[in-house]
């Protein structure tokens, strides 16, 4: 009887290994970019593509980070709305076995594929190429540096699918102009924003393509001055977007969004994390209000537009209470018969 039940089981275990078999590669080898990322015929049919999911892009250039890309690029694998993970490697100076190396004996996917893709040059264009890998109507473009928590990764792109012609962030700048020198200039406001910076958007994929390949010679002109710049892609996908759809980005509440590279870090081993991001150069702000007014310039308008508020995921009372001996908010020690939903709050 043992040996019948074996058998039985037999063309079962046989399926089963066909299947795994059948299955990505979990962890993918380096791999080129597209030749023609801008030739349609290469990427997906739009019918094709989920919208219950979506491909991370992680923009990847120093190797004194490479540990810290991976562990993150791990950490997002685990997610359930994450389809694929694409590291964006854009160092043509790291050498392909050193690179190799470090990936296999360091990267583990937890769920989604990751791959990772070598970028033909350091063009910080290049981290919104089209690519026929993307098989999500939304993309993340994330920085090296920054790690935002499953459940908040969660609640961003749910978010993004009530506003799918938005791009929705974590990290808010402004455009405004200043009237005693009548020039555009970079900036932070309290109350408003009109930016949301590529250290972690989520976005359109389509938005993708008409930044790269569309916009015809201005736009050619515009990611030229990016790369002159050495800096600005961010504010450009801004300009794209807000063009497209006359309205502002949208702003999402992060309780554990973790940024090494923020200056305000003060944990020992993180200043080497930061000082190899381009925000640490000196005259970061000049330059990137130096491209507002380009931008500005070659379109001959200015499509920014702001946006009010934020979205979190709850709101009560911000008093403070005494519970265990410690003070904390009042609402962490009551129970909310709606709490968990989803709720606008005024900056």
């Amino acid at each position: 009887m043992t040996n019948n039940k074996n058998s039985n089981h037999k063309p079962l275990i046989f399926l089963l290994s066909i299947f795994f078999l059948l299955l990505p590669p979990l962890i993918s080898p380096l791999r080129p970019p597209p030749k023609n990322p801008c030739d349609p015929k290469t990427l997906p049919h739009p019918l094709t593509v989920r919208s219950d999911q979506l491909t991370i892009l992680i923009n990847g250039f120093s190797e004194s980070r490479l540990p810290l890309l991976l562990s993150i690029a791990s950490s997002y694998s685990s997610s359930p709305s994450v389809s694929s993970i694409l590291i964006l490697w854009s160092n043509p100076k790291t050498l392909s076995k050193t690179l190799k190396q470090t990936l296999e004996s360091n990267l583990t996917s937890f769920g989604a594929p990751i791959s990772v893709l070598r970028q033909t040059s350091d063009s910080l264009n290049s981290r919104f190429l089209p690519n026929p890998s993307i098989l999500t109507r939304a993309v993340a473009i994330c920085d090296d540096d920054v790690q935002i928590d499953p459940k908040t990764l969660e609640f961003a792109f749910k978010i993004w699918k009530t506003n799918t012609d938005r791009i929705v962030g974590f990290f808010p700048r402004s455009h405004d102009l200043d009237l005693s020198h009548k020039t555009w200039i970079y900036t932070v406001h309290p109350d408003k924003f009109s930016i949301v910076l590529t250290k972690f958007m989520i976005l359109k994929t389509d938005y993708l393509y008409d930044y790269s390949c569309g916009g015809g010679e201005k736009m050619r002109d515009l990611r030229g001055f990016v790369d002159e710049m050495r800096n600005c892609e961010d504010i450009l996908m801004n300009f794209v977007v807000a063009g497209k759809i006359d309205l502002g980005p949208v702003l999402v509440e992060g309780k554990n969004v973790r940024d090494w590279g923020d200056v305000r870090n003060e944990e020992e081993g993180e200043e080497e994390v930061r000082e190899v991001g381009l925000s640490k150069r000196e005259d970061h702000r000049k330059r990137r209000g130096d491209c507002i007014r380009e931008f500005h310039r070659v379109l001959g308008r200015m499509p920014l537009k702001y946006s009010y508020g934020k979205v979190v995921e709850s709101v009560g009372e911000q008093g403070l209470c005494k519970k265990g001996g410690k003070l904390v908010f009042c609402d962490e020690q009551i129970k909310v018969g709606d709490e968990g939903k989803t709720r606008i709050k005024t900056l």
